[in-house]
């Protein structure tokens, strides 16, 4: 186990030299490894025979770039054994289980502790390890329904817009997880002992809303939808077609953005409109009715150098190619896929993507040599035969 103090590597990010263990999954748990791999962790995942449900194929499941894996049959008589002596080397370790399976395969928090004290013990879920719904199967969608977030997304006479699965399985899981483990690491360089890190994504998601839940106690906020600044209920906060049906983004939220938005859009004499929420209906209408007239590209040239605060709408696809993302290098391509570069940038510590998708099994010798666990030459790439119970071992967080 790497010991505090630890100098980085240079290049290779700020975690360079710390052990991860990621028990494999879907959703939130495997992003949550990706982000400590890209930080520079080592990241070694444990691959089920058979594979997970709902993956990509593994050469594109930029998910598992920076790591290694192995396959590893839990149900094997040697599978927890083999989980253990990897957490005895380890860090950190990331699971994604419903409650209690980890700890019915042996390879739970007391079973990981009891060979390694140090060690933070990171737990994704949808629901949390305690509660009435806690071991009820869910996804993104059911977890920020019940936190309220979901129903402040979309148009008030409309069903609430799912926010793909960004929302729930990666801001209020992944990062609230990445965060609880690095601080958990934190204290178990200072003080020698681990603990166990509950990321349960209705906590984060909640979490998430903590400004607007002080706005609803002052009474600066609706309990509806687009009735609000931040929620689409506000003019000049929302998105708004244009002649060629794409769309342009408009946040022009202080006074003086909101003049010069007016001005480019040719409707000065509603600058009298911003605080008056008598006339938003109007005022909607009129900035809908001026976008509509011209192409997003058209318009996107008459905001440009501006600080009007208004952006086109850009695909997936067109994204990467925006001047400034290119100019930042936001994306990247490596082995032939666009993606996204990892975030956030250091000074000192630089990141970088080191490698692409882990191929299950691929690095089963390589892992037993680097962290001294004992070699298993009959578990090459696919690993040995036979298929975990889904029921059991699939995340209940994506």
């Amino acid at each position: 186990m790497t010991t505090a103090g630890t100098p980085p590597t240079p290049g290779n990010g700020p975690l360079s030299g710390v052990r991860v263990v990621e028990l494999a999954g879907i959703g939130p748990g495997p992003f949550a490894a990706m982000l400590l791999a890209d930080l520079g962790a080592d990241v070694v995942r444990v691959d089920r025979p058979g594979g997970t449900d709902l993956a990509v194929p593994p050469a594109q499941d930029v998910t598992n770039r920076n790591k290694r894996s192995v396959v590893v049959d839990l149900k094997a008589p040697d599978g927890p054994a083999r989980v253990l002596d990897l957490a005895e080397r380890a860090d950190i370790l990331v699971e994604g289980y419903r409650p209690g399976v980890a700890e019915r395969l042996g390879i739970g928090p007391a079973d990981c502790h009891a060979r390694n004290p140090r060690l933070v013990y990171g737990r994704m879920t949808g629901w949390g390890q305690d509660g009435p719904l806690a071991h009820r199967a869910g996804h993104d969608i059911a977890y920020i329904a019940l936190t309220g977030t979901l129903g402040m997304i979309g148009r008030p006479d409309e069903p609430p817009a799912v926010p793909a699965n960004l929302l729930g399985d990666y801001a209020g899981g992944s990062l609230y997880l990445v965060v609880g483990v690095l601080a958990a690491l934190h204290h178990a360089r200072a003080t020698g002992t681990g603990q166990v890190v509950d990321a349960a994504i209705v906590d984060g998601t909640a979490h998430l809303s903590t400004m607007i839940h002080g706005m609803l106690a002052a009474g600066g906020w609706q309990d509806r939808r687009a009735a609000n600044l931040l929620d689409g209920g506000c003019p000049y906060y929302g998105t708004y077609e244009t002649a060629d049906g794409r769309y342009m983004a408009v946040g022009a939220l202080e006074g003086k953005f909101y003049t010069e938005f007016l001005h480019l859009l040719g409707l000065d004499d509603l600058a009298s409109a911003r605080k008056d929420w008598t006339r938003w209906g109007e005022l909607r209408d009129r900035i809908a009715a001026a976008f509509k007239s011209r192409t997003r590209d058209e318009w996107t040239a008459v905001f440009e150098g501006t600080d009007a605060c208004v952006a086109p709408v850009l695909s997936l696809r067109e994204a990467p190619a925006h001047p400034h993302l290119a100019a930042r290098g936001t994306f990247t391509d490596h082995g032939g896929i666009t993606q996204p570069a990892p975030a956030p940038r250091f000074s000192a510590t630089p990141t970088a993507i080191r490698s692409g998708p882990a191929r299950p099994g691929a690095d089963t010798a390589a892992v037993a040599r680097d962290w001294g666990t004992p070699a298993h030459p009959a578990d090459g790439p696919g690993g040995p035969g036979g298929r975990e119970d889904p029921d059991d071992l699939v995340t209940d967080g994506g």
